[in-house]
C-alpha cells in the first residue's frame, strides 16, 4: 500500500514514540523509510537519533535520514515530492488556539498542501497504537469511493476490529422531505427512504471491495458532515479517522472553516488523509 514512508521529526520528547509508531507501519508495508528533520545538524543530534534508531531496531539499509534547512512546512513538502513519498507521518496537537490555527502550524500546513497521504498522530506511543476502531468518511463526494477503498486496505493491514463508515442525509433533501403538509407517518417514511438511499450508496461501493475479516458498520447522520464525523469519532474513541482531501485551501477557508478545516481545528483522534 505504501512503498515509501516519510516521518517528519523534531528533537522533542515525542520523537521516539513517533519513530516507534512509524517502524510498525514500515514493517507492515515493507516500506522504505525517510526521516526528515528541518533544522540544524550537529554531531550530538546525529548521535541521539542513531541511538534511538538502534533501540527501535530500524534497518539502516532501508532508512534514509535527510537534514534540511529552510521553513519547516515548505521543506517537508518539497522533500516528499522529490523523494516520491507515498505516506508522510507527523505528530500534531489535538487542539490549537485561534492565533496558531490562523497562522497555521507546520502540521496543518503540510496536511493542507501535501500531494501524498498524511497520517497525523496526536498521541504517539512507544508501545505503538493499535488502530482497532476505524472511522471512514462515506459522505457522497467525488473522492469517496477512493477513500473507502484505501480505508479498507488500511484497516485490513492493521487488523481493525470494527470499521464505521459515516454518510449523511443531505440537509436539503431532509428539508424537502419535511417541508410538505404530509402526515407525521409520511415524513417518517420519506426520512427512512433517504437513509436507505445513503446506505445503498455506501454498500454499492463496498460490494466491489475486499471486506473479508472486517466488521463494517454503515451509519447515516443528519447534519453538517464534517462536524458529525468528528463528533462520532470522538464519541466512540476511534483510533483513526480516514478521509480524503482534494480541495485547494486558502486563507478564506481558514477564516470561514468548513470540511477538512473544521476537522483540523480540533482533531478528534489520529487522522489519515488519503490522496
Amino acid at each position: 500500500m505504501y512503498q515509501k514512508i516519510a516521518l517528519a521529526i523534531a528533537f522533542s520528547p515525542r520523537m521516539e514514540a513517533l519513530i516507534a509508531e512509524t517502524k510498525k507501519l514500515v514493517d507492515i508495508f515493507n516500506s522504505e523509510l525517510i526521516l526528515i528533520h528541518v533544522g540544524v545538524q550537529t554531531p550530538e543530534l546525529e548521535q541521539k537519533l542513531a541511538e534511538i534508531l538502534k533501540v527501535r531496531g530500524m534497518d539502516p539499509e532501508k532508512t534514509k535520514v535527510l537534514w534540511k534547512e529552510g521553513k519547516p512546512a515548505k521543506s517537508i513538502l518539497r522533500t516528499c515530492e522529490e523523494e516520491k513519498v507515498d505516506l508522510l507521518i507527523m505528530g500534531a496537537l489535538k487542539k490549537e488556539g485561534f492565533l496558531t490555527y490562523y497562522i497555521g502550524s507546520v502540521a496543518r500546513k503540510v496536511i493542507r498542501k501535501a500531494t501524498c497521504s498524511v497520517l497525523t498522530l496526536i498521541d504517539p506511543k512507544v508501545e505503538t497504537t493499535k488502530f482497532s476502531k476505524v472511522v471512514i468518511n462515506g459522505t457522497q463526494l467525488d473522492e469517496t469511493p477512493f477513500v473507502i477503498e484505501k480505508g479498507l486496505e488500511f484497516s485490513h493491514s492493521q487488523g481493525a476490529d470494527v470499521v464505521h463508515i459515516l454518510n449523511e442525509i443531505r440537509l436539503y433533501g431532509l428539508q424537502m422531505a419535511t417541508a410538505g403538509e404530509g402526515s407525521e407517518e409520511d415524513v417518517s417514511t420519506t426520512r427512512r427512504k433517504l437513509v436507505q438511499e445513503e446506505i445503498q450508496y455506501v454498500q454499492q461501493i463496498l460490494d466491489g471491495l475486499d471486506q473479508s475479516g472486517l466488521k463494517i458498520n454503515i451509519k447515516v447522520t443528519a447534519g453538517k458532515w464534517a462536524v458529525e464525523l468528528a463528533r462520532f469519532a470522538q464519541s466512540i474513541e476511534a483510533d483513526v479517522l480516514i478521509m480524503g482531501d482534494r480541495k485547494v485551501h486558502t486563507l478564506l477557508d481558514r477564516l470561514f472553516p468548513h470540511d477538512l478545516e473544521e476537522i483540523l481545528m480540533e482533531l478528534p483522534c489520529n487522522l489519515l488523509i488519503v490522496k
